[in-house]
């Protein structure tokens, strides 16, 4: 008889934004005439910008010709959009990264899933906690986590980073050696980040025990302040320690189109075997490539208007991440985040827990946010508020809270 992979039983419950999107649907059909808002899940609301629109326009007329029509897209992506990423993302930031040293794909959230079949089952990895649920639940399906233990919703093989309000929600070098080190700045779902410095001591860190860092650069749009890396590769030393995500979602409103990429330099190596040879045979048989609509939609957010439009488009967000955070000021709460982050990460009043506070959110307000326990279990007490919702929505939230 066929067997399944028993790592897949091991995961404890549903992923968390299901569990969250099941208990909103059940109050929602319980009680019909309330009107909810949704601050949880990290979507963006605000359209896609119009120099993307015209891109995409013109892109599907070329599809629809067959002189211009185009199929399979090249392993790596189509070469206009990973030399408008090289010049833009990297090169005008002193970072060295060529063009084929790029892999475009649908998003960092298959990427950072997806990375880890390249390395050994045996790998021990690091994370930060709070984490992105995604690069601990991609490491049990693989069976690299061991043990889950449901009192400290910890797995034994995992190394957890502790970020704690106490040191200021940055990592700290773990006591055990890693293999793998996964991290998310700006972080999601603090909204914290580190300063450039910080981030060298992380790479040189990595490059002395023989580490890899899986760098999630998801929300690097949102960047406010000066000594914060845009980029790994600004420090010294990254091409050899360091693989980099990123995505379009959040910066260009992809979310429902769906694209993003990774870069692995070529000098990234275990002994002799090359991460980015690795790499690039993994995505040229399990990818087909993302949409040329979607490449040429991609390449237009580097054009003069398009980030001039994007960033119109981050400023709205940060507009409304300071009327979270000082909504929440005014009314009492303990708040980080929101400054380099569309994320707002509050402490849960009195001894609510982080499940508990969520139901009062809802049955109270009828705001949805997303509890920190999910993320991990040094979560547990906090909350996390996301700026993605529209300008109206959320002074109405806000103005829904003040009055718990």
């Amino acid at each position: 008889m066929f067997k399944v992979n028993e790592n897949y039983q091991k995961l404890p419950g549903s992923y968390l934004f299901s569990t969250i999107a099941k208990k909103v649907s059940a109050f929602a059909e319980a009680n019909p005439e309330k009107d909810i808002i949704r601050l949880g899940i990290g979507d963006v609301t605000q359209p896609l910008a119009p120099a993307v629109i015209e891109a995409m326009h013109k892109a599907v007329d070329e599809m629809g010709k067959a002189e211009t029509f185009h199929g399979y897209a090249p392993d790596l992506g189509y070469e206009f959009l990973r030399n408008a990423i090289a010049k833009h993302d990297y090169q005008q930031r002193g970072c060295d990264i060529a063009p084929d040293e790029i892999f475009v794909s649908d998003g960092a959230k298959s990427d950072s899933a997806n990375i880890q079949e390249i390395f050994g089952a045996d790998n021990k990895i690091a994370v930060c906690d709070p984490v992105y649920p995604v690069y601990v639940d991609s490491n049990v399906m693989s069976g690299r986590t061991g043990v889950y233990d449901a009192k400290t919703e910890t797995w034994s093989d995992v190394i957890y980073m502790p970020c704690t309000m106490e040191n200021g929600f940055v990592p700290e070098f773990p006591k055990q050696t890693p293999d793998m080190i996964y991290l998310c700045l700006p972080n999601n779902p603090t909204g914290t980040t580190i300063t450039r410095g910080q981030l060298q001591e992380w790479v040189d860190y990595a490059n002395k025990v023989g580490a890899v860092i899986i760098y999630d650069g998801a929300y690097e749009a949102y960047i406010s302040e000066q000594d914060v890396a845009h980029s790994i590769y600004e420090c010294q030393g990254a091409r050899t320690c360091a693989i980099e995500l990123k995505s379009f979602s959040k910066n260009a409103g992809f979310t429902g189109v769906r694209l993003g990429y990774t870069v692995i330099p070529k000098e990234l190596k275990c002994k002799d075997v090359s991460l980015h040879g690795m790499w690039a045979r993994r995505h040229g048989t399990k990818f087909n490539g993302a949409p040329y609509i979607v490449q040429r939609a991609g390449e237009a957010t580097y054009s003069k208007e398009g980030k001039a439009q994007l960033k119109e488009q981050v400023a709205y967000y940060m507009k409304n991440a300071s009327v979270i955070k000082e909504g929440l000021i005014e009314a009492g709460y303990t708040v980080f985040g929101g400054v380099n982050a569309p994320y707002i990460w509050l402490k849960t009043p009195g001894q609510m827990s982080s499940w508990e506070f969520f139901d009062y959110l809802l049955e109270r307000a009828n705001v949805v946010g997303t509890p920190g326990s999910g993320f991990g279990p040094s979560g547990e007490g906090y909350f996390r508020l996301t700026a993605f919702g529209s300008r109206e929505n959320t002074l109405a939230a806000i103005e829904r809270v003040k009055k718990l």
